[in-house]
């Protein structure tokens, strides 16, 4: 690592205050790092950052210092291909990223798996391609040469494109998803950021949290309603929403039903992510409900790696709640597994694939551990594995899971993931969810409810977009509960305005 560890990292700028690109390029190539902007002259360890524009050329050019070396990096393009001003803008951040990325590889930094794409959404480049009528091989090879991707970086975005096309190709103008979230969990992981409470400190806020629920799900029910969309997928999240007494779920999962209308639902998901939420009782009741994906997450099958991000069970309660599942009938299972937890090995982690895959899911997730600031991981500097280790786990996921018949159909990149890799959903016989992919791909509104939850409204046909965002906390989203619900009036606004027509 060029620079010591988490420390602030100077950013000096010259002709130009393109900030936003320097961050991601920066955490990109020093996941660790954080930038800060003095004044005054450059000195100590820096990047100095210059972007001049010339006659024929426009050119971007970093210096990278420390102590008496200096590692350079020159990216350039014709002034004559820039048309417009967007163009120019969007050029130029481009070539800001491509310099300082040419200068952290002189510096000796490991080239990334996904090159200079400093995204958290690959796909959103590649499909546009293929939407263009380029061909899977010639979108792959501009992704390895004007970004730097890896090949096998390449090839996964592409896989992954082909079915978000197929997905959009299969929604109409006026298809939504429904989210609703439940910001409770028996305990906080190490590795978790999200604004949840454990049951342990918070059991009296959960009943109080539903009610502001259900007001929440009968504004955005009202809205759907008056605009004439269709429900296709309903997504409840968290949070563990199992957390959940049986009776609250039966409630809330009547009340979605009552309030929308879900005859045309394509998919119904529940995360039961904890297996020390899952009875028999609640099982009964979602399948009763109509829910048909549940998600059941060990992240590791290691007891080991378990007790050290403190999930406090076992990998023989996940075993024991997955046989809960299936003995209840109807339901796809999906398994989240994440790569690069403390403590965990490339061969510790080939032993959970194997455990995983011997119970059969039809849908398993790989994330990549993502260093979020507020986790405990994080706070308390936890050994973690190195890049190298988190490659080697992701490159056994990738044969493993193909071997076993499964074919990966999203991915999304994060902030401070370890080795700045991917999280990649994977299903088996062409048991896809439908609802990652529009929320990860941008297909259709994603209107949320419950703490946290964000609203994404899309235009049909693209174009423009809102986001709506609820309080994080349960305290919070229940003392604001009036607020979020007229806020759900903006979902009207925002449709009537892109149905309005354009000015020649």
């Amino acid at each position: 690592m060029f620079f010591r560890r988490y420390p602030h990292v100077k950013l000096y700028f010259f002709g130009h205050d393109y900030k936003y690109a320097a961050e991601q390029i920066l955490l990109t190539m020093f996941p660790t790092e954080r930038p800060e902007y003095p004044s005054g002259k450059p000195d100590g360890d820096r990047m100095e950052l210059k972007l001049s524009r010339g006659g024929q050329y426009i050119t971007a050019t970093c210096a990278l210092h420390r102590g008496d070396e200096v590692w350079h990096g020159r990216a350039a393009v014709r002034a004559e291909r820039l048309t417009d001003e967007l163009l120019t803008d969007r050029y130029c951040q481009r070539l800001i990223k491509n310099a300082v990325y040419r200068a952290a590889l002189a510096s000796g930094v490991h080239r990334p798996a996904w090159g200079a794409l400093t995204g958290v959404r690959p796909g959103k480049l590649m499909t546009p391609l293929l939407k263009s009528g380029m061909s899977g091989e010639a979108a792959v090879r501009e992704f390895e040469e004007k970004y730097d991707v890896s090949p096998e970086r390449a090839e996964l975005c592409l896989e992954t494109s082909r079915v978000t096309l197929a997905a959009e190709a299969s929604l109409a103008p006026e298809d939504v998803c429904l989210y609703v979230g439940i910001p409770f969990c028996p305990t906080r992981c190490a590795y978790c950021s999200f604004v949840s409470q454990s049951v342990e400190k918070s059991m009296k806020l959960i009943d109080p949290f539903v009610a502001a629920l259900f007001k929440e799900v009968r504004a955005t029910a009202a809205e759907v309603r008056a605009l004439g969309l269709r429900v296709v997928s309903i997504y409840m999240g968290g949070g563990t929403p199992t957390t959940l007494s049986a009776h609250q779920l039966d409630a809330l999962c009547a009340l979605l039903a009552e309030e929308f209308d879900i005859s045309a639902l394509r998919e119904y998901t529940v995360e039961a992510g904890r297996p020390d939420t899952i009875t028999d009782e609640k099982l009964a009741v979602l399948r009763r409900r109509g829910v048909d994906r549940i998600s059941v997450n060990p992240q590791t099958m290691s007891d080991a790696v378990l007790d050290v991000i403190g999930r406090r069970h076992t990998a023989a309660d996940i075993v024991d709640a997955l046989g809960k599942v299936r003995a209840a009938g109807g339901f796809d299972v999906n398994m989240d597994l994440i790569a690069g937890l403390p403590s965990d090995t490339p061969e510790g982690f080939s032993e959970t694939l194997s455990r995983v895959l011997a119970l059969a899911p039809e849908n398993i997730t790989v994330h990549t551990l993502s260093l979020k600031k507020g986790s405990r991981i994080t706070l308390e500097g936890a050994a973690l594995p190195t890049a190298a280790e988190v490659a080697a786990m992701l490159d056994a996921a990738h044969s493993a899971l193909t071997a076993a018949g499964y074919s990966p159909y999203y991915l999304y990149r994060q902030k401070f993931m370890s080795g700045g890799f991917e999280n990649v959903g994977w299903a088996k016989g062409g048991r896809t969810n439908l609802y990652n992919i529009c929320i990860m791909e941008e297909l259709c509104s994603i209107l949320a409810m419950g703490g946290g939850g964000s609203t994404k409204l899309i235009a049909p046909g693209g174009g423009r977009n809102i986001r709506l965002v609820a309080p994080k906390y349960p305290l919070e989203y229940i003392n604001s509960i009036a607020k979020t619900c007229e806020d759900k009036k903006k979902i009207s606004r925002f449709y009537l305005a892109s149905n309005e027509p354009k000015e020649e």
